[in-house]
């Protein structure tokens, strides 16, 4: 089973954008969201707890980007504001079984990525 992320495109710096992802995952899993720019590695984003209560954010995105999650529809999204060219990249979201890790190792269920373009 994999996940899949949709909302890319293309954006001026400052703009805002929102990220989702789907896909037939129990709603028991954390749902991260990553992102890897060209010639780096994938990095952590943000992660939301299974029941929405919980969430945790990389410092880079902290207090501009929100994670949240609608189990009904197992859909899991990313909203992202004042964004900045170094946001640039292709996201993904994945699965964890547990909360609490930041590692893309211990995620599964990835997807195609959405790719996004911040212009300055």
């Amino acid at each position: 089973v994999q996940l899949q992320a949709f909302g890319g495109g293309l954006v001026q710096a400052g703009g805002s954008l929102r990220l989702s992802c789907s896909g037939s995952v129990r709603t028991l899993s954390t749902l991260g969201w990553f992102r890897q720019a060209p010639g780096k590695e994938r990095e952590f984003v943000a992660a939301v707890h299974r029941t929405g209560s919980l969430k945790d954010y990389s410092e880079s995105v902290k207090g501009r980007f929100t994670i949240s999650r609608d189990n009904a529809h197992n859909t899991v999204y990313l909203t992202m504001n004042s964004l900045m060219p170094e946001d640039t990249a292709v996201y993904y979201c994945a699965a964890n079984t547990r909360y609490g890790s930041r590692n893309p190792s211990d995620y599964r269920s990835w997807g195609q990525g959405t790719e996004f373009t911040v212009s300055s």
